[in-house]
């Protein structure tokens, strides 16, 4: 879509303001003009299948993207660019072609495209500037498509500040008439020349429009360009240091020149070569997976080539190729020397190094691009006879680049991979008994602690065993002493309703026993009756005895009935009272 959007920018004025142009070539811009059309209704087609994003998804689906693109406004001023408003070719002739006007329409488009490309450019910065080098020249073509039809309209060489009269062979070429336009639009934008002054109100006032635009167009332009060179200057400071601050650093220490020197080399190594000393700084920027992919496909096949590396698990040496750190030696600089402690392990990237005895001249050998050193030093292996030391002095040969491992990184990364960290454990042991640094009675140490920490595997398994078990009991005490209490809030609500129960049935009994009391005594006194008249007819001493029995019986009941009714009022301990006195 570039080519026609911007062809259209650039042509249909310049056919209508330089007649000469547009009858010269009608048959070529005629094919140009339809071609550009084809593309246009051709764009509208690929709008309709594009896919679109929906939260992180890429939709495809064709009728959601149809009906997506047909009820945009897009799709609107689209149809609006390729009316056909070439008919009015028959009303105004063939030689107007500003009736395509609405072609411009479609400029949205191109700056899409524009910005798509800058996304995807390895030169971001380069581009903008051609970017906008483009955009001045459209304007400054205009202008100068302008400066012409006006002097038409006043008159060719009617005065100094308009086009010279045609009639002139020197300025009646085609090319002649466009350069000596353009020429003169670009030295009022970027006010640079002498430019005739004005004699006219209609030449008074283009000037002042150009000089209105020229003053934003130049504020444009620096402002731009300054944007490009800050962008430049912080690319450098994320990937090298700032050499000018250490310089100056250095002077007002007052450094040695020797010591100088070797700085200044080290930065222009790295700024000759390209070297960058801040990668974690600069993908801190990217997502965690992203910045992972990057490193591992950076990194990981170098590290692979260390030995204690080598078959180990994939997710451990993706976590390892996040902590590897990028360093430059500069000519005779030691990497490590012999008896210092080891913090770190060595992978040679580029340049070589040597292996030297304690005077730094002679030397043992000489490690390359690939080689690895220090690795021992980093894995806290016991028995170890050099105590995580350096054995030997390495020392760099040129300028090299090293990557450097930390024991602390490695230690915090294996802390998630106890598997692997017994297997790097046994190939250095492995490595150190071959070197025959490695101590014998290492054994019934490892032995021991082995033992040591079955033992304590074991109590915590049966702590942890103890602890599940106490849960269980205390859950179970508590749901049982919540079954208690609900078993003595119901009988405590029974025992409620039983006394209520018992005092009713307490009253009627007593009716009844009186009822049959009354019975009795009425059946006792008939008794009494018949016989006294038996006594009195024939045993008369004898009844009468017989009723005084009776009478002091009936008394005697009456008094216990008495005492028992008095009884059920008293309380509990006055009738065991009453019990032992009767006893």
């Amino acid at each position: 879509m570039i080519l026609p959007i911007f062809y259209n920018w650039v042509i249909i004025i310049c056919r209508t303001c330089f007649y000469m142009i547009e009858q010269s070539y009608l048959a070529a811009w005629l094919t140009l003009d339809y071609i550009s059309d084809l593309v246009y209704v051709a764009d509208m087609f690929i709008r309709i299948r594009t896919g679109f994003l929906e939260q992180g998804i890429l939709v495809r689906d064709l009728s959601r993207l149809k009906q997506r693109y047909l009820r945009s406004s897009r799709f609107r001023w689209d149809v609006a660019s390729l009316l056909p408003t070439d008919l009015l070719y028959l009303h105004f002739g063939i030689h107007t072609p500003l009736v395509r006007v609405n072609r411009f329409l479609r400029t949205p488009r191109l700056n899409e495209a524009l910005d798509r490309m800058e996304t995807r450019t390895a030169y971001p910065n380069t581009f903008r500037i051609v970017k906008l080098m483009v955009y001045i020249f459209v304007l400054i073509h205009w202008n100068a498509c302008l400066y012409f039809s006006l002097s038409r309209y006043i008159g060719f060489g009617a005065d100094r500040w308009v086009y010279p009269n045609i009639s002139n062979p020197v300025f009646a070429s085609m090319r002649r008439q466009y350069f000596y336009c353009f020429w003169f639009s670009a030295q009022i934008f970027t006010t640079v020349g002498d430019t005739p002054l004005p004699s006219r109100e209609e030449e008074y006032l283009f000037m002042i429009t150009d000089l209105l635009i020229a003053v934003l167009v130049f504020a444009s332009i620096v402002g731009n360009v300054g944007s490009v060179i800050t962008n430049l200057r912080d690319r450098d400071n994320v990937f090298f240091p700032n050499h000018e601050l250490v310089k100056s650093y250095l002077r007002s220490r007052r450094i040695s020149k020797e010591l100088q020197g070797r700085v200044n080399s080290w930065y222009q190594h790295l700024h000759i070569n390209k070297k960058i000393t801040r990668e974690n700084e600069i993908l801190l920027q990217l997502p965690v997976t992203l910045r992972t992919a990057i490193a591992v496909s950076v990194h990981l096949p170098i590290l692979s080539k260390v030995t204690i590396f080598q078959n180990c698990e994939t997710s451990l040496l993706e976590e390892l190729v996040l902590k590897l750190t990028p360093q430059v030696y500069s000519p005779g600089e030691y990497v490590c020397r012999k008896g210092d402690v080891g913090h770190e392990m060595y992978i040679i990237i580029e340049g070589k190094l040597a292996v030297v005895a304690d005077d730094g001249v002679t030397q043992y050998a000489v490690l390359g691009e690939g080689n690895f050193f220090g690795e021992i030093s980093i894995l806290n292996i016991k028995g170890n006879k050099s105590g995580n030391r350096r054995t030997a002095n390495i020392r760099s040969i040129g300028h090299s680049d090293l990557f450097s491992l930390s024991k602390e990184d490695l230690t915090n990364t294996l802390s998630e991979f106890p598997a692997a960290k017994r297997l790097l454990e046994e190939k250095g042991r492995q490595i150190l008994t071959k070197m025959g640094m490695l101590e014998e009675q290492g054994a019934d140490g490892e032995r021991a602690e082995e033992k040591t920490e079955e033992k304590v595997k074991r109590l915590e398994a049966a702590l942890e065993t103890q602890q599940t078990k106490l849960a269980r009991l205390m859950a179970e005490m508590e749901s049982s002493l919540r079954k208690m209490l609900q078993r003595v809030e119901q009988l405590e609500m029974q025992t409620e309703d039983w006394e209520g129960i018992v005092a009713e049935g307490a009253g009627g009994e007593e009716e009844k026993e009186e009822t049959v009391r009354e019975g009795e005594r009425e059946r006792e006194r008939e008794v009494g009756d018949g016989s006294g008249e038996v006594g009195e007819r024939g045993e008369g001493d004898g009844g009468e005895e017989n009723e005084k029995e009776r009478e002091g019986g009936q008394e005697e009941e009456k008094t216990q009935r008495d005492k028992d009714r008095e009884g059920e009022g008293k309380g509990s301990e006055e009738i065991e009272e009453e019990k032992q006195t009767k006893e």
